[in-house]
């Protein structure tokens, strides 16, 4: 499979799906830039990856605000 064919295939993916190639083809990104010396995570780089995966999918959900008149009972 050639780039074009690779590229053509990517983009008749549902949009979750493309959101989970980039994030894995960053994440080979970031693991080539580290070298092969290096071979654990630190606590940063999986705390960004668990973020990431946590929050994939949710930048286009709509934003729910709820008030006061939204709750059907009210604890004291």
């Amino acid at each position: 499979m050639g780039y074009a064919e690779l590229i053509q295939t990517l983009q008749t993916l549902p949009q979750e799906k493309q959101s989970e190639v980039f994030d894995f083809v960053a994440f080979l990104a970031n693991k080539a830039q580290q070298g092969r010396a290096q071979t654990e995570w630190t606590d940063a780089a999986f705390s960004e990856l668990a973020m990431r995966q946590a929050l994939r999918g949710i930048e286009n959900e709509e934003i729910v605000s709820y008030t006061r008149t939204d709750l059907k009972e009210s604890w004291k």
